[in-house]
């Protein structure tokens, strides 16, 4: 288990706060199965989040400490049921890569292709239409009524 410096901690806990849990420790406790979904999540990641159900704050404890000992990670906090761990890549891995969606190609019907392909461009059906802008409005004060007149008291 690597000791981390309190500044290097405090920026692991400011990039682990919008992370979502990617394993969660449940009845069956810290099996061989989650470990390993540990170690996997780690070497990918670097920092993950654990959630672990259960309300015993010992035996959360005992699982980070677990956790730490069998994957070589650095404990960087325990907030409620959720324990945040983080180990280094090693050297040769690289780092997940975020996939891309891709747009699903259209469907053209046989008189759009024939269109296209006679070089007049997309039917009108198929073009996007720019975004509508709404009009700009103002803030109105909301007039109310009193049972006397403003100038009045």
């Amino acid at each position: 288990m690597n000791e981390l410096s309190p500044a290097r901690r405090r920026e692991l806990k400011a990039l682990a706060h919008h992370l979502d849990p990617v394993v969660t420790i449940a009845e069956n406790g810290l099996s061989d199965a989650v470990l390993k979904e540990i170690d996997v999540s780690l070497r990918a990641h670097e920092l993950i989040k654990i959630r672990v159900v259960g309300d015993d704050r010992a035996l959360r404890q005992q699982y980070l400490g677990e956790i730490c000992e069998q994957t070589g990670a650095s404990p960087v906090q325990s907030i409620g049921k959720l324990l945040v761990v983080w180990r280094e890549r090693p050297a040769g891995v690289e780092a997940a890569k975020p996939q891309r969606r891709t747009r699903k190609p259209v469907k053209l019907t046989k008189r759009a292709a024939q269109t296209v392909s006679e070089g007049g461009g997309l039917p009108k059906a198929l073009k996007k239409p720019a975004p509508r802008r709404a009009a700009p409005t103002t803030k109105t004060a909301k007039a109310t009524r009193s049972s006397k007149p403003a100038g009045r008291r």
